[in-house]
């Protein structure tokens, strides 16, 4: 196909498993030479009518611990407890009466031995959820690093970490992060792609050079249990520069968090003037936590539709939804991408919007050439790969022979179509999976991507094209320049995935860290296009090397489905079968087999 010369040109060592002579001819000479419909998980065209909500991700999956779910409002309130008839093995200066000026050591609620209600969440919490090995690593690694700060003697190298391991449900993580950060205040975790990492607080490190660690360690657990109307006060200290010095710190690091202020120590007498350093959350952080609290509690709307769409690249299609709507791309959830030069039906899921308001939207998005229809509620977004497949309609234009071939090209054109039939075909990636671009290809971002090639992925990102548009004049502009803002101004408002990173490189600025922050500005399913991109590269390739190697002969190590007129798109074990050497010999299987 005439389409595909450029792609030949750079996959030239792409192997076939036919023989015949075959054609030429002429693919999407327009969109509607070319639509592709999706088949959903029951086997039905997405554009066809529905009234039944079908897309549910709980099937298969595993049900939240229910722990998880009634321990986490125990959690905010730790080292809150009040009441409790057993020892608090550290001091808490909390207190919601925001007139109280008291200095925190008068605020104690202590007893003989044991531990705090509290605490024993806190330990159940991490015994609960990680096993005896990861807590007894975890407590070796909180000892190691009090011993080293014990020491004085400074980390050196990388700052140390400890994995705990994907933690995949949503809630459990959050009582991980706090508990842990609860019992040792000194160390922080981080979430990863649901790891959670724990490293060394150097903040509290940092606030120890100011004040008791007594008291660094209860500020830090103050901090991360973010109780509304509570403040934590500092000890009397009767040194100004004293307190400026922590006034600075905890502004510095916390300002949009919290705020200071000094008060002279209550029943202080004239001749001893003692003042404490009381700490309390920002009016605004308050009600933002207060709003997020809410929100949580509100059931997720989930409103499914089919979208289709004419001539647009489908991150372009959700960009332009989410502005109308008033959501982010990443609230849009998808089975599988879809060509640009087509008119393609594909079934979306979108969080936070009713089918009411997604219905009001109709006649606005008719003119960026889409349409949604078979709007309804559903329970849960959808997850890449949750289709059975897609439907094509294909018209090839100009139909004619192979140079030096006589045959009659009808004839041609039948035999080429009963060989594909009979014998099938390889099933190589095409020029979709790595863009139509002459001197970048979306596998080459996805290179540097997994070498961690931030700034050179950005640059091949924005590679402009030997052509003179706006699109191409604005990348031209940026990589003379490196001028985000003015490059900004050039490019087109329809350009959605350059204009959002355009404006986090503004904001960032064009370092390695810079466009790290850059690569996140993009939501995760279009982070990852570019890493799947390579991997379709290399598995053409390997495709490639295997039929160079062996030719069509099915050989020890191929993978054969054994159910002939199995159509799922996933095959049960059961069914899929590895060839033996003995088989090799006996030629019991042909590669026109159903293969996986």
């Amino acid at each position: 196909m005439e389409e595909d010369t450029d792609f030949r040109i750079r996959f030239s060592s792409l192997c076939f498993i036919t023989d015949h002579v075959g054609f030429h001819g002429t693919i999407k000479s327009s969109p509607s030479d070319f639509v592709v419909i999706e088949i959903d998980e029951r086997g039905q065209l997405v554009n066809k009518a529905t009234d039944e909500p079908i897309y549910k991700m709980s099937k298969g999956l595993p049900e939240p611990n229910n722990f998880a779910k009634k321990t986490k409002l125990g959690l905010q309130n730790l080292a809150f407890e009040e009441g409790s008839n057993q020892k608090v093995s550290i001091l808490v200066r909390c207190s919601d009466d925001d007139q109280n000026h008291q200095s925190g050591s008068e605020k104690e609620d202590t007893i003989h031995d044991g531990t705090s209600k509290g605490e024993e969440e806190k330990f159940y919490a991490l015994g609960s959820l990680l096993d005896e090995k990861t807590n007894e690593l975890l407590d070796q690694f909180a000892c190691d690093i009090k011993e080293k700060w014990n020491s004085e003697s400074e980390l050196t190298g990388p700052s140390p970490e400890f994995s705990l391991g994907r933690i995949l449900d949503k809630n459990q993580r959050a009582i991980l992060h706090s508990a842990i950060r609860q019992k040792f205040p000194f160390l922080i975790t981080v979430g990863k792609n649901s790891e959670i990492v724990v490293k060394p607080n150097l903040e509290y490190k940092e606030l120890c050079h100011l004040v008791s660690e007594e008291e660094a360690s209860d500020f830090f657990k103050y901090l991360d249990a973010k109780k509304e109307n509570s403040k934590f006060t500092f000890r009397p200290d009767t040194n100004k520069d004293h307190r400026k010095a922590v006034h600075h710190f905890v502004n510095k690091k916390f300002g949009n968090l919290v705020e200071t202020k000094s008060f002279p120590e209550a029943n202080y007498n004239a001749g001893n003037p003692n003042t404490v350093i009381t700490v309390r959350f920002r009016e605004k952080a308050h009600k933002h936590r207060k709003r997020s609290a809410e929100s949580q509690e509100r059931k997720v709307i989930y409103t499914a539709f089919t979208l289709r769409k004419e001539n647009l690249e489908m991150f372009e299609a959700i960009g332009f939804l989410a502005v109308i709507l008033g959501v982010i791309p990443s609230d849009f959830s998808y089975a599988g991408l879809k060509d640009k030069k087509a008119i393609t039906y594909q079934a979306m899921v979108v969080r936070k919007v009713t089918p009411e308001r997604l219905k009001d939207i109709e006649k606005e998005i008719k003119k960026k050439r889409m349409n949604v229809f078979n709007i309804r509620s559903v329970d849960d977004s959808l997850r890449l790969g949750q289709l059975k497949g897609n439907h094509f309609d294909i018209v090839i234009r100009n139909l004619k022979n192979q140079i030096n071939d006589s045959a009659n090209l009808r004839e041609r054109i039948l035999e080429a179509i009963e060989n594909v039939k009979h014998k099938g075909f390889v099933n190589y990636y095409g020029p979709q999976r790595f863009g139509m671009g002459r001197k970048v290809h979306t596998d080459q971002i996805g290179l540097a991507l997994l070498k961690s090639e931030m700034v050179k992925a950005v640059k091949l990102f924005l590679t402009p094209e030997d052509l003179d548009d706006p699109v191409n004049r604005a990348k031209k502009y940026f990589l003379q320049t490196e001028d985000a803002k003015g490059t900004l101004s050039l490019m087109p408002e329809f350009k959605v995935r350059e204009r959002a990173l355009l404006e986090s490189l503004h904001r960032f600025s064009m370092t390695e860290e810079g466009c790290i922050q850059a690569w996140f500005s993009f939501p995760h399913s279009m982070r990852i296009f570019y890493i799947h991109a390579y991997s379709s590269k290399i598995w053409n390739e390997a495709v490639s090397y295997r039929l160079a190697t062996y030719g069509s002969r099915v050989v020890e190590g191929d993978l054969v489905c054994l159910d002939e007129d199995g159509d799922d798109e996933q095959f049960p074990n059961n069914k899929v079968h590895l060839v033996t050497e003995e088989e090799e010999s006996a030629n019991a299987y042909a590669i026109h087999q159903k293969n996986v």
